[in-house]
Parts: C-alpha cells; sequence; structure tokens
C-alpha cells in the first residue's frame, strides 16, 4: 500500500478523484438546503407560533368565565371552523360527520391546501435569499487571499483546511434550530468552499499542462460539482420529509470524514510546495479583459440558478400548491443536464470553440429562464430547468479551461489566482442573485425576476465573441494557440532536427509538415 501511495501521489488521476469529491461535498451541501430551508422557517416560525393560539383556546375556562356550552374553534391547518362542545360530546363539523376530541398535544392533520400566510411566504423570499447568498458573499471576500495564500505554500495544506471548514460546516446545519445559526453555518460554509476550489481547480490547472488535457480534467471536475448538485436538493427534500432536518447533514458529515482520509493518504497537506515562479498580481489579471469578459460569463449565467434557488421553492408552494418533496424534485432536470453537458462540453468544447460553446450556453439559459413563469406544475418545469442546466453545462466547461489557456498565453503560468478571480465571478451570482432575487420578487413578481435575469443572458451573450482568438503578449508569442496546439508543438520541435546534407525533397517535406 505504501508503494501504491508512492506512485499515486505523482499521478494527475488520482488528484483529479481528490478534486471531484472535495466538489461533489461541496456542492452537495449547497443545495441539500435548497428544499429544507423554506419549509423549515415556516415550520417552526409561521406555523409553530399560530398552533400555539389553538391549543390555548381549547383549555377550560375557570367556572365565573366559563364559555358557553358550545364555542367555535378556528383551525390554522385545514382552515375550517370546528365546533367544540364543553362536555363528552362528539364535535359538529360543517359536513355532519363526527369525530372524537383529541387531545391539544396531538399533531395536526396533513395540509393538503396551499399554504396559509402569503404575507409571510414573500417576506421570507428576502430572509431565505440573504442567508443563500452569505455562502457566496464569504466565498467572494475570502478567494483572493486564498490565492495569494496557495501561491506561496501550494495547494495541498489549502485543501486540507477547506475540507476541515466544511466538515464543521455540515455538524452545525445538522443542530441548527435558528435563522440565526443557520445563517452562520452557511457563511462558515463559504470559507471551506473557498479554500477547496480555488486550490482544487489549481492544482488540476498546474498537473495537466496541455491544453486538451486541461480541458478534459476541468469537465471532469465540474463533473463532481454537477452530481453534487444532482444529488443535493432532492437528497434534501426527501430526508428532510421522511427521516428528519439533522438526517441528510449527518450523512455529508460522515462523507466529508473519508474525503479528509483521501487528502491525507494522497496530497500529504503537510508537505509546503510553493510556486516556482512569480505569480502575475491579481491586479494585473483584474485589468485584463479577455479575463474579465471570461469572468462576466460565469457570473450572469450562474446568477440565474442561484435566483432560483430561493424563490423557485416558495413561488411553487404559493402557485402550485407542491408538497415538500417535489421542491427539491424540481431542481433535479437542471442537475442532470448540468452533469450531462459538463462532461459532453469538457470534450466537444475544444473542437467547436470554447467561445461559440460559451456564447451559445449563455443565449439559452436566457431563453430557459423566460419559460419558468409559464410552468403551471412541476411538469412544466422539466423542460425549462433542463435546458437551464444543459446550458450552464456549457458555459463552465468552456470558460475554466479558457482562464487558465489566458494566463498561459498572456501572463505567468501560475493558475491559484486566476482561479480565484474565476471562482470570485461564480460567487458573485450566487451573492447578487439570490439576495436581490428574494426583493425583486417581493417587489414586482416572481415573472418579471425571469425576465430581468433572462434579459441580461442574451445581451452579454454575443460578448463571448471576443475569446475567439485573443492576442498573445510578445514574451509569449511561443505558447501553443487554442486552435492547433499539436500543430504547433510538432513546428517548433521538428524544425531543428532536419539532417544534412538537404536533398532536392527537402523544402516539400518542410512544407508538409508546417
Amino acid at each position: 500500500p505504501q508503494r501504491w501511495l508512492a506512485q499515486g501521489r505523482g499521478s494527475p488521476r488520482l488528484v483529479l478523484v481528490v478534486v471531484f469529491v472535495a466538489l461533489l461535498l461541496d456542492n452537495m451541501l449547497l443545495t441539500v438546503v435548497v428544499p429544507i430551508v423554506p419549509t423549515f422557517l415556516y415550520t417552526t416560525e409561521y406555523e409553530g407560533a399560530n398552533s400555539s393560539v389553538a391549543p390555548a383556546q381549547t383549555e377550560p375556562a375557570p367556572p365565573a368565565l366559563r364559555a358557553p356550552p358550545f364555542s367555535s374553534l378556528f383551525s390554522y391547518f385545514d382552515n375550517t371552523t370546528v365546533t367544540v362542545s364543553g362536555s363528552d360530546s362528539p364535535l359538529g363539523v360543517p359536513n355532519g360527520t363526527e369525530s372524537s376530541l383529541q387531545p391539544p398535544s396531538s399533531p395536526p392533520a396533513p395540509q393538503r391546501g396551499c399554504p396559509e400566510g402569503d404575507e409571510f411566504l414573500t417576506k421570507e423570499n428576502v430572509r431565505v435569499g440573504l442567508l443563500f447568498a452569505s455562502k457566496a458573499l464569504v466565498q467572494l471576500l475570502v478567494n483572493p487571499s486564498v490565492g495569494l495564500l496557495t501561491n506561496r505554500i501550494g495547494y495541498h495544506i489549502p485543501m486540507f483546511i477547506g475540507f476541515t471548514i466544511m466538515f464543521l460546516s455540515t455538524v452545525m446545519f445538522a443542530f441548527s434550530g435558528s435563522y440565526t445559526l443557520l445563517f452562520i453555518a452557511r457563511a462558515l460554509q463559504g470559507v471551506g468552499s473557498s479554500f477547496s476550489s480555488v486550490a482544487g481547480l489549481g492544482m488540476l490547472a498546474s498537473v495537466y499542462t496541455d491544453d486538451f488535457e486541461r480541458g478534459n480534467a476541468m469537465g471532469i471536475a465540474l463533473g463532481g460539482l454537477a452530481l453534487g448538485v444532482l444529488i443535493g436538493a432532492p437528497f434534501g427534500s426527501i430526508m428532510y420529509e421522511f427521516v428528519g432536518k439533522s438526517s441528510p447533514f449527518l450523512v455529508l458529515a460522515f462523507l466529508a470524514l473519508l474525503d479528509g482520509a483521501l487528502q491525507l493518504c494522497i496530497l500529504q497537506p503537510s508537505r509546503i510546495s510553493p510556486e516556482s515562479t512569480k505569480a502575475t498580481p491579481m491586479s494585473t489579471l483584474l485589468r485584463d479583459p479577455y479575463i474579465l469578459v471570461a469572468a462576466g460569463a460565469l457570473c450572469f449565467s450562474n446568477m440565474g440558478v442561484a435566483m432560483l434557488e430561493p424563490t423557485l421553492p416558495i413561488w411553487m408552494m404559493q402557485t402550485m400548491c407542491s408538497p415538500q418533496w417535489q421542491l427539491g424534485m424540481a431542481f433535479l432536470p437542471a442537475s442532470i443536464s448540468y452533469l450531462i453537458g459538463t462532461n459532453l462540453f469538457g470534450i466537444l468544447a475544444n473542437k467547436m470553440g470554447r467561445w461559440l460553446c460559451s456564447m451559445i450556453g449563455m443565449a439559452v439559459v436566457g431563453v430557459s429562464l423566460l419559460c419558468v413563469p409559464l410552468a403551471k406544475n412541476i411538469y412544466g418545469l422539466i423542460g425549462p430547468n433542463g435546458g437551464l442546466g444543459f446550458a450552464i453545462g456549457m458555459v463552465d466547461s468552456s470558460m475554466m479551461p479558457i482562464m487558465g489557456y489566458l494566463v498561459d498565453l498572456r501572463h505567468t503560468s501560475t493558475y491559484g489566482t486566476v482561479y480565484a478571480i474565476a471562482d470570485v465571478a461564480f460567487c458573485m451570482g450566487f451573492a447578487i442573485g439570490p439576495s436581490t432575487g428574494g426583493a425583486i420578487v417581493r417587489a414586482i413578481g416572481f415573472p418579471w425576476l425571469m425576465v430581468i435575469i433572462g434579459v441580461t443572458n442574451l445581451a452579454y451573450a454575443p460578448l463571448c465573441w471576443c475569446l475567439r482568438s485573443p492576442p498573445a503578449k510578445e514574451e509569449k508569442m511561443a505558447i501553443l494557440s487554442q486552435e492547433c496546439p499539436l500543430q504547433t508543438q510538432s513546428y517548433s520541435r521538428q524544425r531543428p532536427l532536419r539532417e544534412f546534407p538537404l536533398t532536392e525533397d527537402s523544402d516539400v517535406e518542410e512544407e508538409n509538415v508546417e
């Protein structure tokens, strides 16, 4: 086993496995709370407060102030008036049926209609949006520091720090019973996610130096991200409905421990391995217009699904009267299609042109978002959410390799800083989206929110054309071009190997090589 581990530590494939698992668990925790938080807050804060009124009315009054023999009691669960008898006689209900009086401590009957409290649900859009955005906002602030840290000490130690913080956040989610504790746990997750994503993507870019192989590796790693998104929301809704709130988080905590053991065996996180070359300053990268265009595509394409996370479940509760398990299953088509898109276009994007792939993807994102409010039930969400996930997979699997390629082409080939910028763009979408989405829904409604973000993606899509053939800096002219890497490489290596004396066919052979 020791010899196998020693050989495996030098294998890029095992590094890819570690990054895949880290992104998988990070995004499972990211999405597992999406169906849980709205219903948990509604149950604990709205129903909990109102249901306490009903038992109070069933207590017998003092003899001097005893109510009449029959009094009316309003139920907050089935919204019907029940006639309560002060004696042992059965209850009289409007439809003529009779049932025995149950004690106040018995659970209420299952709710079959739409949830009450439209005003509470409307306000909850803002609170849930802020809670979801806290993770991305904290990650946005921490990312630049993590990028600089990876340039100084390498990628292995930050990866293990990310695992440790993610484990603590998961355990805190399991035992949090109030909005404040959930908010703190979500913000703590942002710190751990920053370490894991920046260090993981930078590590992949450093071990896969060939542009084509790097694109394939990024597609597989983003497949782990997609699989986490795919499993998270349905897993959370089903476990919360049938087992309890803490159960999905305890399962994730156990999986996180396995990920930590995997990192200890393969990465050796106690070893410091700084970059051999000095990294380009982040301020210089932020002034590069091509990096900004790529970062903007990541931001706006992911902002659409970020706005859906807090607002779509509440909109479904209000308009479709959806049960709890459907709130997470609504994201299943987007997750499956994202998983397909990232793995498919990790290979195809290099052949068809990553700029074209991302431009088409952003256009499809815009059209899909415009179609979401047209759904009348959960089945009507399959098409728009499926197209949305597939298109975001196209954009992500194209833009992540482009970020590494732009650094190779125009700057120093160190990747911690540029993938910190990519993660900042990703987090800006998930910070601005939920926080502003809830406020926009409260002001003008959910359909207009989808129109705004859909039109924004359609308007931004043509800018991806700028990434078709970015120019290289003078000192980087020898770097492989995006369109024909193998031909350029063979030309530079084979020309000095021509044999002498030259024959008449030498010039013809040279033209064929070129």
